[in-house]
């Protein structure tokens, strides 16, 4: 791979970087909420709120968008990472099924802000398709899709290897799952400032290089007082948006969540015909590894390829171009010969139970823990928790089931790399 030209910052900033016109504002002396965390969760419960009539600031220590909801695979697909038969075994039909059909209402959501605010983002409603990594996980998908089918009136397409030619230009894998029901890709960066450039029309504060330092308790009063870098702020709630950036500021909360780096690269874009030939109904796609790998075309005809290359957020970035190239090349051989253009990185928020939760921490609300789903279930339980706040909604699925952690996970993920080398296994022999 020849890394003469390559840019080691992310394709979809690069290709849209953030607008010089988004409406920020200074940090106000008092809000009726304050967020922090500037990514989809944040700016969907601000847009919320601030439709509803509260005010409410946005404080985000960087630039809006500047973690990982601006550099993702822009994969907008249903589902959580724990599927439906699972959700049920472990938490009962009733709320195992709301947890699960929540997740497609995610995806609804997030059309209809797309729609109701004219943000053009490349979205590209397509469908999505699930690959087998071995012939074992093909026989897994069609039990999931019978189940489905059977238990959920819920209908996907199964798609044996001798007939995956008519979705995607590989051999490498034994057969797919198709879900043409719902999903499919859109601009991540265009997608998070039309959603900041909504939340300020609506009224909430945009309030960039903006680090909190601190929250406590007014004294004497309800509500918090935030020191940041930038001032003081009172707040009478406070709601930590802040997923696989979630640092110390509350301790209890750093624990809930575990700091996981996902990995892409984007190819030059592709002739048309090799475009065709590579993903000829413009799918988005995953495979069933747990060292998964999920890719697309992007909007002007680039292969975006990612991966789990490494559970740690610091992998050099060379190298991870280099692995993600060549597992590029075992599954599309055709693209021997195309130069890599960009390699990055973004985190993801991962629970113990891989499932988002909503809660409160010393009275501070939070919500995170989408493991690697978050495009349209951020946004959507952005909208759930600034519900729970505002008093619109007394309930959410996502606030009733237990958040587990654990006691040996206190300042930092040491044990990552054991996981890591025991889903490696996994992967190289089952």
């Amino acid at each position: 791979m020849n890394t003469e030209n390559l840019k080691l910052t992310p394709f979809w900033t690069d290709d849209f970087p953030r607008p010089a016109d988004l409406p920020v504002s200074p940090l106000p002396e008092q809000v009726d909420v304050a967020i922090i965390g500037g990514g989809y969760t944040g700016l969907s419960a601000a847009y919320t709120l601030a439709k509803g009539g509260a005010s409410v600031a946005v404080l985000e220590q960087n630039q809006i968008g500047s973690g990982a909801s601006s550099v993702n695979g822009g994969q907008a697909t249903g589902g959580l990472k724990e599927g439906p038969q699972s959700l049920i075994k472990h938490y009962g039909r009733e709320l195992g099924y709301e947890l699960w059909a929540s997740s497609l209402k995610a995806i609804r959501y997030t059309e209809q802000l797309i729609r109701d605010e004219t943000i053009d983002c490349d979205y590209v409603s397509k469908g999505s398709i699930a690959l087998a990594y071995r012939a074992s996980h093909y026989d897994q998908l069609v039990r999931s899709a019978e189940w489905k089918a059977r238990e959920l009136d819920y209908h996907t397409i199964l798609i044996p290897r001798d007939k995956l030619r008519t979705e995607i230009g590989s051999d490498v894998y034994f057969g797919g799952m198709l879900d043409e029901n719902i999903g499919g890709g859109l601009h991540p960066a265009k997608f998070v400032y039309g959603l900041a450039r909504a939340a300020a029309c609506a009224g909430a504060l945009l309030c960039e290089q903006t680090q909190v330092q601190s929250i406590s308790r007014r004294p004497g009063h309800d509500g918090f007082r935030l020191v940041t870098s930038q001032g003081e702020v009172s707040a009478d709630a406070v709601l930590i948006a802040t997923n696989g950036y979630t640092e110390a500021l509350v301790p209890e909360l750093r624990r809930r969540v575990l700091p996981i780096g996902s990995y892409m690269i984007t190819t030059e874009p592709l002739p048309a015909e090799l475009q065709q030939d590579i993903s000829p109904n413009q799918r988005v796609f995953w495979d069933t590894k747990w060292f998964l790998n999920y890719f697309r075309l992007t909007p002007d005809g680039r292969m975006a390829m990612g991966g789990r290359n490494d559970l740690s957020t610091s992998l050099d970035l060379l190298d991870s171009a280099h692995r993600l190239h060549r597992r590029t090349l075992e599954i599309f051989p055709q693209l021997r010969g195309i130069p890599i253009t960009h390699s990055w990185t973004g985190r993801l928020g991962v629970t113990f139970d891989l499932l988002p939760h909503i809660g409160q921490v010393e009275g501070i609300y939070y919500v995170f823990g989408y493991s690697g789903h978050g495009v349209a279930i951020a946004p959507y339980l952005g909208r759930e928790v600034a519900q729970l706040i505002s008093g619109q909604i007394s309930r959410s699925p996502y606030a009733e089931i237990r958040h587990p952690t654990y006691f040996f996970y206190r300042r930092s993920p040491w044990f990552l790399p054991l996981v890591e080398a025991y889903f490696r296994a996994i992967d190289a022999i089952w």
